[in-house]
């Protein structure tokens, strides 16, 4: 049995583990998503929801990845096979793999890297490719049109989000997450949404737009052109965009609870659960993914004009302004 443990924690051997590891967790995430969006949609119109599929309809999700493994993958004659079959992957991907770098716990991260914040930024970037691959090879109308309006709401929604890091990385001196999450301290009050609250909410807002939700959802518009991107996708190829879709979120999620609420650290001190202090990393976590999903069924969505004009003439000045307010404080006040 030891030698078994021994193996496991040598390289690569570990490498290759946590990251199964991190795929089942982010494919399980996904089925649990779609099954808490259904149920709080339900709730908010007043309805039932999934409720006969096992007790409480909680089954509903192994129901529906048996459906998409079963149903037949079709493909318009015209399109590029290649470049049509591999874009769920390249949105996929970048999803599950900045997980390895989120640290659940003080001990419990794949790879503690020290540049953690860059790699976030550079692998989610690729999700933007995986967006224009869907709508270039699908040879649709709807989808290309679709596929133009991610990349563009993609792009420029990065910028805030980046500048909305910096306020962060320049109080922490740092570029891991785990050193984030240290420097916050184990009480609300130290945590870096109050001293950072324009760009916590740039931040948050920023992520909603780079995971498509609504109010953000342009690049799939059911009411405009019938699911943008995604309309010629069908069966387990459907199911890949959107378990990305939902990783993303639990990522974005995961990602703003770091950074700005504590990560792993309770709230106040006679609350450490020591080597259980990961719950609070996922009831936090579970609270803003709870917030997407409110959004989701409650506001209407917005037109391309006043997306890019929240981006551009809103949040980059808001966090550009709070660059110099959080540099100023920290000449004025040694030690912050």
């Amino acid at each position: 049995m030891q030698t078994v443990l021994n193996l496991l924690e040598t390289e690569p051997i570990r490498l290759f583990v946590s990251f199964g590891a991190v795929l089942f967790l982010v494919l399980n995430l996904a089925a649990i998503l779609t099954m808490a969006e259904r149920k709080a949609s339900a709730y908010i119109h007043l309805r039932y929801g999934p409720n006969r599929v096992g007790p409480r309809g909680l089954l509903q999700p192994a129901a529906d990845v048996f459906k998409l493994f079963t149903k037949e993958n079709v493909h318009p004659g015209r399109s590029d096979l290649w470049v049509f079959l591999g874009a769920p992957i390249a949105m996929f991907l970048p999803a599950a793999l900045v997980w390895m770098v989120v640290p659940f716990a003080p001990d419990a991260v794949v790879a503690n890297l020290n540049v953690g914040i860059l790699f976030f930024v550079a692998v989610t970037s690729i999700g933007a490719l995986g967006v224009v691959m869907a709508g270039y090879g699908s040879r649709s109308t709807f989808s290309l049109l679709g596929a133009l309006r991610g990349a563009a709401q993609m792009i420029s929604y990065e910028v805030p989000l980046i500048l909305s890091l910096l306020g962060v990385i320049m109080l922490t001196g740092s570029l891991s997450f785990v050193d984030v999450v240290n420097s916050q301290g184990s009480t609300f009050w130290t945590w870096y949404f109050l001293p950072q609250l324009p760009m916590f909410l740039t931040f948050y807002i920023a992520g909603l737009a780079e995971v498509k939700r609504v109010p953000f959802d342009l690049p799939e518009g059911e009411s405009e052109i019938v699911g943008g991107f995604m309309v010629e996708y069908s069966g387990m190829t459907w199911a890949l965009i959107q378990a990305a879709e939902f990783a993303s979120m639990g990522l974005m999620s995961a990602i703003n609870v770091t950074l700005f609420l504590g990560g792993w650290q309770p709230p106040l001190p006679f609350l450490d659960l020591g080597a259980f202090n990961w719950l609070w990393f996922g009831l936090k976590t579970a609270l803003i993914m709870f917030t997407f999903q409110w959004i989701r069924w409650s506001l209407p969505r917005l037109r391309m004009d006043q997306l890019m004009d929240l981006g551009w003439k809103v949040l980059v000045p808001i966090t550009l302004v709070w660059l110099f307010v959080t540099a100023g404080a920290m000449l004025v006040i040694p030690g912050n």
